[in-house]
């Protein structure tokens, strides 16, 4: 019998971790209920600190089980059968270690790592609040207790390959060749992951009925850094799928990209609605549901590449794990359920909605459009396993169903992104809704009408012409919104330099320093805004494909590409073929371009490498196609995207804009004037809102 030394060692490492992680959930959970008992508080805190330094062991076997499956990748140990389906000798070096979460088990111990990981961050600030914190570890080990199930029983990582060990192993799949691979799936889960923790705190929090909105504090940064690693994982997503996939796009409502918007739009608006929970002691109830469907929607999402449920290009291969995960949500839902009707007396709101032109109303807005939003993407998503499963055949729904519905959708959330700034708590009186909306409206209505100017103005067709309507409203209402987000910051900075005596610049600086919570919440709406600019672009892109030979040309737009040569190159990973396109544009020649077509060897399978130029204005998307087989000649399409980089660029904003809200505030000594509801004078009016959170 072979000995297979590593494997063993990792699959020792995962049954360790959930024994451990099992120890977590059973004393964890019967040190909290002695904890009730004032005879047995002694007792019960020994028995949890032994519970929580078993979750900080099942941290570190977890990690023994992870690097013992990078190992096998990097010895080229094809002995594992999971290795051996996923990589091959030929491969990279950092496509040896994103290997690791190529396949449906490796993706697993990634997603397990990460948890045990959260949890020994958890588990060493404990004494934060020590009950609180225990009732937190306690739910993250039994979370922890059923992906570890997972990896020993449904889809163990180590196991052996049957037969004699292979020489080389079958590669990684070609699309997952691409440098953004190795940080995508890593960055996506970790927000998914990351969601578990202010989920915990939150249903031990309504468990143990906690008093005030402490516990909200705490989660505060937890969520923040999550959403933020799950907007970097969406849209380093959404440029793979840019620079790889070759169909000129970057979102096409694939099930599995779906999976990934809907928690981050419900986190989205959990982010937003706790400000009311803190500021005014409202919308408890909708808070903790909203951050219980958020985690909810996080494992439909791991549900969805690993069922078979659905088809797409980013899922795994069909398979029976999907019962697994069936049970575990219907397991979380009724926990959840229970934990409400058992405690929902403690979730009484503390005051009422006032006025409808109110802060409090635009958040309530903002977070009802987005929850429309999220169930039209899960409705589209589910509909044609539904179908399936009434009718007997399975409907499709494509792109233009969630243009049509979520396209109206984001532009009002645009529209609201400008306005709640602009409102005060409780109520807005009519004054201070001509002062403060006068400027975005005049921005909103000039920008319109120097773009219809300009010609920016629907089409005669059906499509074309909705589509160049929506984006001169984008347009429009960004140029409202920006001037309404830099208005915020001009009244607050004049207010610091009449009191410091500084310059405009220094004034802003020492604004934002004194309440970076809510200015890097502007830059995060400023970044967004950038986005949807871009997005808009969309409605002007153009495309020309055609067969090409040396000397042919494409016109498109202002560029003109000229054919030089095509060739042909192997290397022991893929063969390829690739064109050399000179691009012109105005008749000077700006730069080459080389897109490729790759066969991979080891997965028999193709590729292909856009090669791209891209500017402010626009992007130059070519694809090189392949030969046609009747004539042998090369097909190159082109695409002509207007305003993509400004997608990237808003991303780059919102990261800039949510680390600037995680910073530390500076001490508060540099403003006197009290903060009221609603100011008369408007120079007493600018202080307050110095202050106003």
């Amino acid at each position: 019998m072979t000995s297979h030394p590593m494997p063993e060692f990792g699959s020792f490492s995962l049954l360790l971790a959930l024994v451990l992680s099992a120890y977590t959930l059973v004393f964890g959970a019967i040190a909290l209920l002695r904890s009730s008992a004032t005879q047995r508080i002694d007792s019960a805190s020994r028995l949890g600190e032994t519970a929580r330094r078993a979750g900080i062991g099942s941290f570190i076997a977890m990690t023994c089980a992870a690097f013992a499956l990078v190992w096998a990748s990097y010895t080229n140990d094809y002995s594992v059968a999971y290795i051996m389906h996923h990589t091959n000798r030929s491969l990279a070096s950092w496509y040896k270690f994103s290997a690791i979460w190529s396949g449906q088990e490796g993706s697993l111990v990634l997603w397990a790592w990460l948890l045990t990981t959260y949890g020994f961050v958890l588990r060493l600030r404990h004494r934060t609040d020590v009950r609180l914190f225990a009732f937190a570890s306690t739910i993250l080990a039994g979370i922890q207790v059923f992906f570890l199930l997972l990896l020993n029983f449904a889809a163990p990582p180590f196991s052996i390959q049957p037969g004699p060990t292979p020489l080389d192993g079958n590669g990684l799949n070609p699309l997952l060749q691409y440098p953004e691979m190795v940080i995508h799936p890593p960055m996506l889960y970790l927000g998914y992951v990351g969601f578990a923790v202010p989920f915990a705190f939150a249903l031990g929090a309504l468990m143990m009925r906690y008093p005030g909105e402490k516990w909200i504090h705490i989660t505060r940064r937890w969520t923040m850094v999550t959403w933020l690693f799950l907007t970097c994982g969406i849209f380093l997503g959404a440029h793979w799928a840019y620079s790889v996939l070759g169909w000129g796009g970057y979102w096409g409502w694939d099930p599995v990209e779906n999976a990934s918007l809907m928690p981050w739009l419900t986190g989205t608006a959990f982010l937003h609605s706790v400000m009311m929970q803190e500021k005014r002691g409202m919308m408890k109830n909708w808070n903790v549901w909203l951050i219980f469907s958020t985690f909810m929607l996080t494992i439909l999402g791991t549900l969805l590449t690993r069922s078979g449920l659905v088809s797409s290009v980013h899922a795994f291969a069909q398979s029976n794990i999907g019962d697994w995960f069936y049970g575990f949500i219907l397991i979380v839902f009724a926990v959840c359920l229970f934990a409400f009707f058992k405690n929902r007396d403690h979730l009484k709101s503390e005051n009422k909605l006032e006025s409808l032109v109110s802060r409090e109303s635009s958040f309530l807005f903002n977070n009802l459009v987005l929850l429309v939003a999220c169930f039209t993407v899960l409705w589209g998503t589910l509909f044609p396993v539904l179908s399936e499963y009434v009718t007997g055949s399975k409907a499709t729904v494509n792109a233009p169903y969630y243009n049509r519905v979520n396209v109206p959708i984001g532009l009002f959330l645009l529209f609201l992104t400008g306005v709640g700034p602009l409102l005060a708590w409780r109520s807005t009186s009519l004054r201070s809704i001509r002062r403060n909306f006068i400027l975005p409206g005049v921005a909103t209505g000039v920008t319109a009408i120097v773009l219809m100017i300009a010609g920016v103005r629907p089409w005669l067709d059906g499509d074309d012409m909705h589509a160049t309507i929506f984006s001169l409203v984008t347009f429009s209402l960004a140029a409202g919104v920006i001037t309404a987000i830099s208005s915020e910051f001009l009244r607050g900075a004049n207010v610091v330099r009449t009191q410091s005596g500084k310059n405009l610049f220094a004034s802003t600086l020492q604004l934002v320093r004194k309440n970076t919570r809510r200015y890097g919440g502007y830059v995060v709406h400023f970044g967004i805004v950038v986005m949807f600019t871009g997005i808009a672009g969309g409605a002007f892109n153009t495309s020309h494909e055609m067969e090409m030979n040396f000397g042919d040309s494409i016109q498109l737009g202002p560029y003109r590409l000229v054919c030089q040569s095509f060739s042909q190159e192997s290397n022991p990973n893929y063969d390829t073929e690739f064109a050399l396109l000179d691009v012109y544009k105005y008749g000077k020649k700006i730069t080459q371009l080389a897109p490729e077509h790759r066969f991979y060897i080891a997965s028999q399978q193709p590729s292909t490498i856009v090669a791209l130029h891209s500017t402010l204005q626009s992007d130059l998307y070519v694809i090189y196609e392949g030969k046609n087989p009747d004539t042998d000649r090369p097909i190159i399409k082109v695409f002509l995207n207007p305003l993509i980089a400004w997608i990237w660029i808003g991303v780059l904003i919102v990261i800039a804009g949510t680390l600037l809200g995680l910073a530390p505030n500076l001490a508060r000594n540099a403003f006197k004037t009290p903060v009221t509801s609603e100011q008369t004078n408007p120079s007493q009016l600018m202080e307050a809102e110095v202050h106003h959170v």
